[in-house]
């Protein structure tokens, strides 16, 4: 007698599993084999037999409807899909690793890609506020008087000092710098930027001047011109940067944007800094002032040598003129190797040398670390093919100074006021 309601049979080759089940409590999972959808009329099963507690019970029927819906819900469950499936049905799993998932290498590389860029975002966001609290900004330029009018393009009073602040004793004697008090310019550049390239002037110390009326930087004080002729770096040691600048605005006509000013140990610093900077000298140079001591052809110079260089005088027929075309060639070259790939973008040299040159970088009120730049990349078009160096033309000399050549300097001046090419050259 056939104790399975409806047609069921306990032959298990039949579909008794998956058309519900008339007792109380459901089918449990492990009496529900996976069964493959693509299984044809043949295909044997091996199931475990049914509990008791499972069992029907006599006479009861199953509605069709819950027969046919049964079908319906599980229809996932047999085809290995419930618990997550294999390897045959899942989205984004690969065959040929096990069934790990595929990596998604757009999102990876678009995460890498966020990643550097907030990096590098951050990093000179801090590199700027970092740089720009180091720049002392002590020239106040507002403070000097009767100024020229502003040209086009931008000027920049570069000096060369021979501060000798915070330096030790043993520096002193291993730079030459000897140990005068005070501080004077061995060096000053007018560096003109504009739309023609730009062009570096030397302005030799020992210029012959007039001293114009001028307003003490400390005091405050107006003090009257009297028409005293000096030479030029005696303007900077009588009343610092600001009468320098109203010096030189006077006895050219030229306005001056910006002032950058560099001691001897900050140029040293920038130097080593580097590894050294590649100079090719055309002959031999020794000066025991300067403790200048080179053989002739390529050779690299460390800081205090580099220093030794650009202060040498007693070694040239000429002795200012010639030296400030070394000064010239020096910065020029200075500035090309330092603006590399491999120190631009190298940490390990970048801050260095910027620290080097911030540490003793002495700047006017309004310059900010964008126009530092602009100065900086100026400089090293001059050497690029790009711009002109050329020493202040001069006409002779008076009492050892020399003179300026008037002629050629309102030539100079007017051509830089309009940004025009510069045809003037030195003698």
């Amino acid at each position: 007698m056939n104790e399975w309601p409806n047609g069921w049979s306990g032959d298990q080759s039949g579909n008794r599993y998956g058309h519900g089940s008339g007792g109380a409590e459901p089918e449990g999972a492990r009496a529900m084999p996976q069964v493959r959808r693509d299984a044809g009329p043949g295909y044997q099963r091996s199931e475990p037999p049914m509990p008791p507690s499972m069992s029907p019970r006599r006479g009861a029927a199953v509605p069709p409807q819950q027969s046919q819906g049964y079908d319906d819900a599980y229809d996932g469950y047999n085809t290995g899909q419930v618990y997550g499936g294999g390897r045959g049905g899942g989205a984004g799993y690969d065959e040929g690793h096990g069934g790990r998932p595929r990596p998604h290498w757009g999102k990876r590389i678009k995460w890498t890609v966020i990643t550097l860029v907030a990096v590098l975002a951050v990093t000179s966001v801090a590199t700027y506020f970092w740089a720009d609290g180091k720049l002392r900004r002590k020239v106040d330029l507002s403070k000097v008087i009767d100024r020229p009018e502003t040209g086009d393009g931008t000027n920049y009073l570069i000096v060369g000092s021979d501060s000798r602040a915070g330096m030790t004793a043993e520096q002193k004697r291993k730079l030459h710098t000897g140990s005068a008090e005070g501080k004077r310019t061995d060096s000053m550049m007018i560096l003109h930027d504009g739309s023609n390239g730009p062009t570096l002037i030397s302005l030799p110390r020992d210029s012959d001047v007039e001293i114009p009326t001028f307003v003490g930087s400390d005091s405050g004080k107006k003090y009257p011109g009297t028409g005293r002729h000096t030479k030029l770096n005696a303007a900077y040691a009588e009343d610092g940067p600001e009468l320098l600048v109203r010096t030189v605005e006077y006895n050219t006509k030229l306005h001056i944007d910006h002032y950058v000013e560099i001691g001897f140990a900050g140029f040293a610093n920038i130097v080593d800094a580097i590894g050294g900077v590649e100079m090719d000298l055309p002959k031999a140079i020794k000066d025991k002032d300067s403790g200048a001591d080179f053989p002739a052809g390529k050779q690299t110079l460390n800081g205090q040598q580099a220093l030794a260089y650009v202060r040498t005088r007693h070694a040239f027929a000429q002795q200012d003129l010639d030296r400030t075309k070394n000064q010239q060639k020096f910065l020029a070259t200075l500035a090309s190797q330092t603006a590399t790939p491999g120190t631009v973008l190298n940490p390990f040299k970048l801050y260095p040398t910027m620290s080097a040159g911030l540490d003793t970088l002495v700047v006017d009120k309004d310059m900010s670390l964008w126009s530092l730049g602009e100065m900086f990349f100026a400089m090293k078009g001059v050497t690029g093919g790009e711009g002109k160096s050329m020493n202040m033309p001069t006409s002779g000399s008076n009492g050892g100074n020399l003179v300026w050549d008037k002629a050629k300097l309102q030539q100079l001046v007017q051509q830089l006021n309009n940004d025009e090419k510069v045809t003037v050259s030195s003698n």
